[in-house]
């Protein structure tokens, strides 16, 4: 069981605690929480994004999908999905297609779906696809303190 060190140290740095469980590799986020029995809406996942020349990371819950015109309306200008090629490039020390939901330890910016701030639990895909990281809802605020957030989801 392993945790990319960029999210580990990030985690680490800003004093979160959390946990590390290991599950099946799986072929969507949405089938993770299933076999990890967490709530869908728990699951935050990260979709990367094409911005103004640049990369943008949504985070939203396993269950929902990413509104690309509810992003627009946060950040001002047309986004579109980044192709996996560009996503792993982004993250180093990720396997491919496990894309992290902290944008900040890797320089990307970051919008977040208020699903996600509920104060409850979160778990995410530790970046090898079969380790699960759990944090408090109070930890998982304090990791995307000042970042912009609304309903970008459906």
């Amino acid at each position: 069981m392993s945790i990319a060190l960029t999210m580990q140290e990030y985690l680490e740095d800003n004093h979160v605690p959390y946990e590390l469980a290991k599950h099946n590799r799986t072929g969507s986020s949405a089938m993770t929480a299933q076999v990890s029995h967490v709530p869908g809406a728990s699951l935050a996942k990260g979709v990367v994004l094409k911005w103004d020349g640049s990369y943008l990371l949504a985070i939203v819950p396993a269950s929902r999908h990413v509104d690309l015109d509810k992003v627009a309306k946060i950040v001002g200008e047309r986004v579109q999905l980044a192709s996996e090629e560009e996503a792993s490039a982004l993250f180093p020390d990720c396997d491919v297609g496990a894309v992290p939901i902290f944008g900040a330890p890797y320089r990307v910016a970051c919008v977040i779906d208020d699903g996600l701030e509920r104060g409850g639990d979160v778990y995410f895909e530790g970046g090898d696809h079969r380790t699960l990281v759990h944090v408090s809802g109070d930890g998982f605020d304090r990791l995307m303190y000042g970042m912009p957030h609304g309903h970008i989801s459906n």
